[in-house]
């Protein structure tokens, strides 16, 4: 089955990536996918853009081509407490919301329940959308627990075709692993290119033979198609946050 929406790419407002915003649209079309989110590195990613870019990307147009544009973040994780480089109020203006860890961001070398702790923070954040690469073993997580909380939360669990290259050598067994216990609890799976050159949109092969091989449902697949994308968006837009009643 075919994904229609790749839902993390970085242009060259990232700092290290090669692409425009027209560039990523354009090949995104050619390959036939129907959606993208722009979600360029937060604050804290040296060489990443300025906060300004940020609430700038209400000038972006909502399509390119036949190609739907979302506007988002891919946010660095800088503490235990799972504060991230992003202001909140900035948060609230976004489509869609990324969270990981990341090296050099000013969270390195801690311990597996320092950072299970700050990752489950960040499933609670109402703000967040998407858990990027957890089985990076650079920010080793408890597994299970992760998994537990993104279905409890109805959040997203990413893998990260990128992972299974050059960008987090050793993720193959942990990502394997977080596959199985992601359809034991039946939390929400996306299969991103994690794209930093155009060319590498809607790629998703290795982290499709990951979810597949652990018997991973296609209605657990957000992105699966658009529809898919915009309800889950939808829900989370419309859920009451702490202090809001029910």
């Amino acid at each position: 089955m075919y994904c229609e929406a790749d839902l993390h790419t970085h242009t060259i407002a990232s700092g290290h990536a090669y692409s425009t915003v027209k560039e990523l649209a354009e090949a995104a079309q050619a390959k036939g996918l129907k959606m993208i989110a722009i979600t360029d590195h937060g604050l804290a990613m040296p060489g990443g853009p300025h906060e300004y870019y940020f609430h700038n990307l209400i000038s972006l147009p909502r399509k390119i081509g036949e190609v739907e544009i979302l506007r988002g973040v891919e946010a660095n994780i800088i503490d235990e407490e799972g504060h991230l480089d992003i202001p909140e109020n900035l948060l609230e203006k976004l489509d869609i919301v990324l969270a990981g860890f990341h090296v050099a961001t000013g969270f390195d070398g801690r311990s597996q329940e320092e950072y299970t702790r700050a990752a489950l923070a960040v499933l609670a954040n109402p703000h967040v959308h998407v858990l990027v690469h957890p089985g990076n073993p650079d920010f080793p997580l408890d597994l299970e627990a992760i998994a537990q909380a993104a279905a409890a939360n109805r959040k997203a669990l990413e893998f990260n075709n990128n992972s299974f290259f050059y960008s987090r050598p050793g993720s193959l067994p942990r990502c394997q692993l977080l596959a199985q216990l992601a359809k034991k609890y039946k939390a929400p799976v996306v299969l991103s290119s994690d794209a930093h050159v155009f060319t590498a949109v809607g790629n998703f092969m290795r982290a499709w033979q990951v979810v597949r091989g652990a018997g991973i449902n296609e209605d657990q697949i957000l992105n699966l198609t658009v529809t898919r994308v915009k309800e889950f968006l939808g829900w989370h837009r419309r859920r009451p946050r702490a202090g809001q009643g029910a």
